[in-house]
């Protein structure tokens, strides 16, 4: 068993005051054991410096946005610690090709070159998967080992200790969070999952990118730039 309070996470000041108790929680050092194990056998997706990259672009302070994604992508480059996004230079997968498609449709902004969402991350939008790593080529690998419940506290203390925050809800799996949200304080935009398998069953069309900023005005908040280029 590791001791979690050896090493201080690499994660930002912010988060690492707010989310203190669930790194010394029984259940993180099984997970940190599990890694340790996993990571001897396999390769794993994102780099270990990458892992707590949502949190460490975004501080707790300045989320304004939460989009929540399943599972680091799995395949070889494209993991880099941010829900949907990949690093440039590596292709982009269909699900944010459909992501640029309805903010194209919805803004008129042309699709980039790259799908690389770090400029999100930097204007207050959370890209926080329930899972933060994964197996190579093994979707799902890292599912029920610890992450869904550290990221569901994340979750439930910007519910409970910030005001007026935009969840964007993409698809059943990130639906299923809502119970952690207080909508009597935030605001919940549901739609299917960008995925080709059910993004015309009405994500194409729901405008989220749009109501997202006029939600933002409307507190009296700098709206996202969803422009990339």
């Amino acid at each position: 068993m590791i001791n979690t309070q050896e090493v201080k996470p690499v994660i930002e000041e912010s988060w690492h005051e707010v989310l203190k108790d669930e790194f010394q929680a029984p259940y993180f050092a099984d997970l940190k054991s599990f890694l340790v194990e996993e990571k001897r056998q396999h390769k794993v997706f994102p780099p270990g410096s990458r892992i707590f990259a949502a949190f460490n672009q975004t501080p707790f302070d300045l989320v304004k946005v939460v989009l929540l994604g399943q599972d680091p992508y799995h395949g070889p480059g494209q993991a880099h610690g941010l829900c949907f996004s990949v690093n440039k230079g590596i292709r982009k997968p269909p699900s944010l090709v459909n992501v640029f498609k309805e903010i194209h449709a919805d803004l008129g902004i042309p699709i980039p070159s790259h799908g690389n969402l770090e400029k999100w991350a930097q204007q207050g939008v959370l890209l926080l998967n329930a899972t933060l790593t994964v197996r190579a080529r093994q979707a799902g690998s890292h599912q029920n080992r610890g992450w869904e419940t550290f990221t569901n506290a994340a979750i439930s203390a910007l519910s409970e200790r910030r005001d007026g925050i935009i969840f964007l809800l993409w698809g059943s799996y990130a639906q299923a969070k809502t119970d952690l949200i207080d909508v009597a304080r935030h605001h919940i935009l549901k739609a299917p999952h960008p995925s080709p398998f059910s993004a015309n069953r009405g994500f194409f069309g729901c405008r989220h990118f749009s109501k997202t900023n006029e939600l933002l005005r409307s507190q009296g908040k700098e709206p996202i730039e969803w422009r990339l280029e």
